[in-house]
């Protein structure tokens, strides 16, 4: 695979380990978008409850050979949808062409996910400070994707209680940790009311992973 030329200065490090690459899948946006609108259409977006009891504000889906749930028998991954029992979506060769390409201009090489989260926020959503923690192999990176409403990232430590900071994603940005950072707390501020071309009021994000 030939790798896109990538600019310095679109690069910017946050921890050793981790980067964010502006306007990294700009390009590729509208396609992503419009595969975004398929997949949900087979697995639609949902909330999930937490091992808690409480309902997640962000709506999600999956597409993969696994995908990430959660429900009061906790977090974990399954190769089906729970609330249809058929095998989540493949996930599109689009996908996972940006997710391999993003790692690889972060320095991860031969990154293949086998899952990816699709996350709609709307206005008043949040994410909340956590780890991503459910994969087997953590040596392989986290490749994260905003596209629509511009959001706050927030960027923590190896302790949920270090000092976090806030970044602001913007439509077509992309986020890779892993390495020393692969385990870093991070989450995603209250999203304020605003609105995209492309996507309304929302925010998509694509997280993939090499979750088996």
């Amino acid at each position: 695979m030939t790798l896109p030329l990538f600019p310095d200065d679109a690069r910017e490090t946050l921890d050793p380990g981790a980067c964010l690459l502006r306007g990294f899948a700009l390009e590729q946006a509208p396609t992503l978008l419009h595969a975004i609108h398929t997949l949900t259409t087979h697995a639609p977006l949902r909330h999930l409850i937490t091992p808690g009891g409480q309902r997640m504000s962000v709506a999600m889906s999956n597409c993969g050979a696994l995908g990430w749930v959660s429900d009061k028998r906790g977090y974990r991954y399954t190769p089906c949808d729970p609330d249809s029992g058929a095998p989540w979506p493949a996930m599109p060769s689009a996908f996972s062409a940006l997710a391999t390409q993003a790692a690889a201009a972060a320095g991860y090489a031969d990154f293949e996910p086998d899952a990816c989260l699709i996350n709609r926020y709307a206005s008043g959503t949040r994410l909340s400070l956590h780890q991503d923690k459910n994969e087997r192999d953590m040596t392989q990176p986290i490749v994260s994707v905003s596209l629509g409403v511009t959001a706050r990232f927030v960027w923590g430590g190896a302790e949920r209680n270090d000092k976090t900071r806030r970044l602001t994603l913007e439509h077509g940005d992309v986020v890779v940790w892993g390495g020393p950072a692969r385990l870093n707390f991070h989450g995603v501020a209250e999203l304020a009311a605003s609105h995209h071309a492309l996507t309304d009021s929302y925010r998509f994000n694509l997280t993939f992973r090499k979750a088996g």
